[in-house]
């Protein structure tokens, strides 16, 4: 039995990949922002097919998100922003509210999102994770753009080998009616024969 495995793909060239970052916390932002284009670069993505955008913070992510996704030009985003505890709910309710709009819209869209909004307890861990995030986004996001186009070329294999079954069965269908008429034509014709008067026989002296 032949497994067919997709591997891994990072090659960027000719990706076009958005990013949007909160500015909340900003040099937290701007660090991971560096990080992730300096990687998506590596990769091979041209600086001009990267689009990048800021918003106040990262409730705000994941509407400009979803113009991105809507534009239909990109193939893969990657959201950047860093949601820090405080002594309130509302890091918990920023951090779930914004992680949930960005899923929705890689579903939505069916558009890979690499999701890097940081949510830490303080500002040192997020400086310290800043990096290492920024760049592993942009891996994300050149590995599922790669891996989305590979599965879409294999639906589209899968539908062309369905319509030529669908044709080969359309054909028999027509080669199959076509001998019916045939049948049916030879049948009128004969019955056609059948009521013709017969010639009258020689005239006797």
């Amino acid at each position: 039995m032949q497994i067919e495995v997709f591997q891994s793909d990072l090659d960027g060239s000719g990706l076009r990949v958005g990013v949007v970052q909160a500015r909340f916390n900003q040099s937290i932002g701007e660090a991971l922002r560096d990080a992730c284009l300096g990687e998506l670069g590596e990769l091979g993505v041209a600086a001009e097919d990267v689009f990048v955008c800021t918003v106040p913070g990262a409730l705000e992510i994941p509407v400009v998100l979803q113009q991105l996704a809507a534009s239909g030009e990109f193939d893969a985003l990657i959201a950047l922003g860093a949601v820090v505890r405080g002594e309130t709910y509302h890091f918990e309710v920023v951090s779930n509210e914004s992680a949930a709009g960005i899923s929705r819209v890689a579903l939505d869209f069916n558009v890979p999102i690499a999701n890097a909004v940081l949510t830490t307890e303080n500002d040192e861990q997020a400086a310290e994770r800043a990096a290492e995030k920024g760049a592993e986004a942009a891996r994300v996001a050149v590995e599922m753009a790669n891996l989305a186009s590979s599965l879409s070329a294999l639906g589209d294999d899968e539908y062309d080998e369905d319509e030529e079954d669908d044709d080969e069965e359309e054909d028999e269908d027509d080669e199959e009616e076509d001998g019916e008429e045939e049948e049916d034509e030879t049948d009128e014709e004969s019955r056609r024969r059948a009521r013709r008067p017969g010639r009258p026989g020689g005239r006797h002296g």
